[in-house]
């Protein structure tokens, strides 16, 4: 077997992984890559904007290398430069599989010594890229499987998208009636500095939970933001009852010269290619969509997010019964000492509750439209979203709460009427 397709072996064999852990796709949503490949092959012209299409077709060069198909390879990997020339991934691929005609390579992104040191940054970004990419399509959720962050969406959360900053991935859901179900995945990069955002100008993409606030227009943005913007509501409250500070966040693409960025390339955003971003542009709608970002996803079973959600709902009847029964030393003890809302304090808050109670003359209040998913590090919080409708009335304030657990009880530290 040659150096080279010895070199792309290794890459082969993580992709045979995955795909003998999701049946022979390695990715979700989409076609087998070798029978889309073939297809392409035969096309005119390849459909270059779809999402996810020109991954699925550098795996499966990468597939052909492993498998000594190196002339195949390379035809295929001419192609696909053509088609995204500025996929820098895919042009040191090609210029691997060029130089292996020639000679023997030593390492993946084989290029001459001097331009090898004068280009270690950019080499080294695109390596870890490569292996980024391969991890995530190794690695894959079980079938069925969901973030244990989502514990409950309501109807009106039309989707779903959770990030993973360890796999540099992100994973777009559509909740059906019958629960989440994983639409696609796509690459993605980070914050220069990495994760876990404190403050302005750190560089670093903040983990949370949060929400698409906004859609903005592509012709009002730099050509740096690519193909749009979906702005996220960082520092939420639980960000700001930390102390974080900055602003700006968002999902956003790629400038014209780069098909994708590095793993830790950006401010803070999220940042995806421009097919991608699309993509999930036309699919979710803001103000609804959560987004979920951490270090590392946890997949787990939807009944066992269920079951983890009991104990909470109970504290979410309790306030509801408070609520409803004008108790309002009920209603107050569910709330902790250092409680606020957009400046006002616990007490500032009890005058708020007392004067609800007053208005609502003893009618009940239904919550419709409940939503909660939990984030937990060194804090257990829930962030839940609901309309509250007053018995009598069809419609009403929908509310988010922040909760914590403290000594094995959850209150609320943040609440407020969002719409």
């Amino acid at each position: 077997m040659s150096r080279a397709a010895t070199l792309f072996l290794l890459a082969f064999s993580v992709l045979s992984g995955a795909a003998a852990a999701t049946g022979g796709n390695p990715t979700p949503g989409r076609k087998d890559p070798s029978r889309a490949a073939d297809k392409r092959e035969r096309a005119v012209k390849p459909a270059a904007s779809r999402d996810g299409e020109a991954e699925a077709r550098l795996i499966e060069i990468y597939k052909l290398a492993g498998q000594a198909k190196s002339r195949e390879a390379l035809t295929r990997a001419e192609r696909l430069v053509a088609d995204h020339p500025n996929f820098q991934l895919a042009q040191l691929v090609y210029g691997d599989l060029l130089a292996a005609q020639a000679r023997p390579l030593r390492t993946l992104g084989d290029v001459p010594d001097g331009p090898a040191r004068a280009g270690a940054s950019m080499l080294g970004d695109l390596r870890q890229e490569s292996l980024l990419r391969l991890k995530a399509l190794r690695e894959r959720p079980a079938p069925g499987t969901v973030p244990s962050q989502f514990l409950a969406l309501s109807p009106r959360n039309k989707h779903a998208i959770a990030v993973d900053a360890s796999r540099a991935r992100l994973y777009l859901f559509e909740n059906t009636a019958t629960g989440l179900k994983l639409l696609a995945d796509y690459y993605i990069s980070v914050g220069k500095s990495g994760i876990e955002k404190s403050v302005e100008g750190d560089s670093r993409t903040p983990l949370g939970i949060y929400y698409v606030t906004s859609n903005l227009d592509p012709r009002s943005l730099k050509d740096f933001y690519g193909a749009g913007a979906l702005p996220i509501n960082y520092p939420n409250a639980l960000d700001l009852k930390r102390g974080k500070t900055g602003s700006g966040i968002w999902l956003h693409g790629t400038p014209p010269t780069q098909f994708a960025r590095a793993p830790l390339a950006s401010d803070g955003c999220v940042v995806l290619a421009n097919p991608d971003l699309e993509r999930i542009i036309r699919t979710v709608e803001v103000r609804t969509t959560p987004v979920v970002i951490a270090q590392s996803l946890k997949w787990v079973a939807p009944h066992s997010a269920r079951a983890d959600g009991k104990a909470f709902e109970d504290a979410l009847q309790k306030w509801q019964k408070a609520r409803s029964g004008n108790d309002l030393a009920a209603l107050t003890s569910l709330y902790t000492s250092d409680f606020s809302s957009y400046g006002k304090t616990l007490a500032d808050w009890t005058l708020v509750l007392r004067a609800d109670l007053d208005k609502r003359a003893g009618r009940p209040v239904q919550l419709k439209d409940l939503s909660y998913l939990r984030w937990t590090d060194a804090n257990d919080t829930m962030v839940v979203t609901f309309g509250e409708v007053i018995s009598g009335q069809r419609t009403g304030a929908t509310r988010r709460q922040y909760w914590v657990r403290q000594g094995g009880q959850w209150k609320i530290f943040f609440e407020g009427v969002i719409g």
